[in-house]
């Protein structure tokens, strides 16, 4: 099932409304019947209690209609076709009214998922909206990514609100199947993001994706054990993060080295301090030095093989290079060497 990103009233709100509508329309038809009660006459000619206004204007607006008590004099009359008869098809509205908003809601849903399908395109599908998987749509929406090329794949209920409530379409249903990877589009998306919470999940995910993609897709997966990373790739993911193995050596570092877990922490936190980002090598920068840059430049990444720059070997920048560099998140311009 495909949730869009809406605000919705809750089922009973609508249903406290629409009830205290009718009770009020009821409550109006008996005070004008009440004020009117001479000019009625019921089967028993004993004139009209309050009891029988609450009787005649129950069966009037109900359009049951017994015939026991009748208007008969022209006020009355009058009454019945200025007030009487609108409030009767007020009444009706208001009784329909939940059934008309759920078959427009249907209507609304099903026009909105195709204009939604032909907007689609170059999206990014996260299989799993727990920590880690908000976590990677806030570090995708850091890069420029809107929330219309982000689709979540969920299949915990509280997960789905979560993530419909924060704007983002979200399959409902087990990612591992392949009707609901169709359903968020795989085959035509940029990269397919596996958050799960277990490694047999993202294993079987792996592979169902790869099936359904031909490998042409890029699988970026986590994993929780070390030994899992390498059956993951296996299973078609190109990039594997081991969360338990990078959660130990930060650990590490905390206890033998503190300043550097800071440093690791800026640049991991956005919108604070430093941030880590990469371009394209501008065509000026062919055949430079990369410490030579404006920018301080940690690494590049020439046809997919990344390059480190430690050390005193030089690597001139080429043509296609991506530059990976530290960039200043306080004030938005690149730090200087």
């Amino acid at each position: 099932m495909i949730h869009l990103p809406r605000v919705r009233k809750g089922p009973l709100r609508a249903l406290a409304i629409r009830l205290a509508l009718a009770l009020a329309l009821v409550l109006a038809t008996v005070t004008v019947i009440y004020l009117d009660r001479d000019g009625y006459r019921d089967v028993n000619e004993d004139g009209l209690t309050l009891l029988d206004c609450f009787y005649y204007a129950v069966v009037s607006l109900s359009t049951t209609g017994y015939g026991d008590i009748t208007p008969v004099t022209p006020h009355a009359r009058l009454v019945n076709v200025l007030f009487i008869t609108p409030a009767r098809v007020l009444f009706l509205i208001i009784l329909v009214g939940t059934t008309l908003e759920v078959l427009t809601d249907q209507y609304r849903n099903s026009l909105l998922v195709s204009r939604w399908r032909r907007q689609l395109k170059d999206h990014i599908v996260i299989c799993g909206y727990g920590t880690k998987g908000r976590a990677a749509v806030a570090a995708l929406l850091e890069t420029g990514y809107t929330k219309n090329r982000i689709v979540v794949v969920e299949s915990r209920p509280e997960g789905v609100r979560q993530a419909q409530s924060n704007g983002l379409v979200t399959i409902e249903g087990n990612a591992t199947r392949s009707a609901v990877l169709l359903e968020a589009d795989v085959k035509n998306c940029k990269a397919v993001i596996i958050a799960t919470d277990t490694d047999e999940a993202s294993v079987l995910i792996s592979l169902t994706v790869r099936q359904l993609t031909a490998g042409q897709v890029r699988i970026i997966a986590s994993v929780r054990e070390q030994e899992n990373a390498a059956l993951l790739k296996q299973s078609g993911a190109h990039h594997v993060i081991v969360s338990s193995a990078t959660a130990g050596r930060l650990l590490g570092l905390t206890t033998t080295a503190p300043p550097l877990i800071d440093v690791v922490e800026d640049l991991l936190t956005p919108g604070q301090g430093m941030a880590l980002a990469m371009r394209s090598a501008e065509r000026s920068e062919v055949g430079q030095n990369p410490r030579q840059l404006r920018t301080l430049v940690v690494a590049l990444i020439r046809r997919g093989k990344v390059l480190p720059l430690g050390g005193e070997q030089t690597v001139p920048i080429e043509t296609g290079d991506m530059i990976v560099y530290i960039r200043d998140e306080t004030s938005d311009v690149n730090v200087a060497v």
